[in-house]
């Protein structure tokens, strides 16, 4: 793997069930499409070779289940998932803070995460990378030009992917 170069891959959460109406959103679980998708698009990464090192995941139900069937379709060890409460609803900051974190070992992070803030996040990656709205189960992948994590504010980003179970 090159050394001067970092992958981030940003996925939101898979779609989830609003059948109790008297539910705390952060307990929210997925739905039927949504148990569907996540492994659908852990294939789908699969297929790409876009392998982790680390897996980072908001703590609420729905993105905890998207990224242990992530995990599993990629065939790798849900025990080792960084659970982080900090990403539940997170601005965009947050994410680039959580990312920076990361031991300079990792060429390959997984945050996985929530709306309105991973769109927003994704959208200030790159001046060619636009979307209105980052799909549910939506995956963006992006490089990063620099040795370390600490560079990725400063650092040169291209966005590779952009990848939905829609469009699958």
């Amino acid at each position: 793997m090159n050394e001067g170069k970092k992958t981030l891959v940003l996925i939101r959460h898979a779609k989830s069930s609003w059948a109790n109406p008297l539910q705390s959103d952060f307990d929210r679980s997925l739905n039927e499409r949504g148990e569907k998708d996540a492994p659908l698009m852990g294939e789908r990464l699969l297929k790409l070779n876009i392998l982790p090192d680390l897996i980072i995941s908001s703590t609420a139900k729905r993105a905890a289940q998207t990224a242990k069937k992530i995990a599993q379709a990629l065939h790798y060890d849900i025990g080792k998932i960084k659970w982080d409460d900090g990403l539940y609803h997170c601005i965009p900051q947050v994410l680039e803070e959580t990312a920076i974190a990361q031991s300079d070992e990792l060429q390959t992070v997984f945050i996985v995460a929530h709306n309105p803030g991973i769109t927003d996040f994704v959208n200030e990656l790159s001046d060619q990378f636009r979307i209105d709205n980052m799909p549910t189960c939506g995956v963006v992948a992006t490089t990063i030009q620099a040795k370390s994590w600490a560079a990725f504010h400063s650092a040169q980003k291209e966005v590779f992917l952009f990848e939905y179970p829609k469009n699958l």
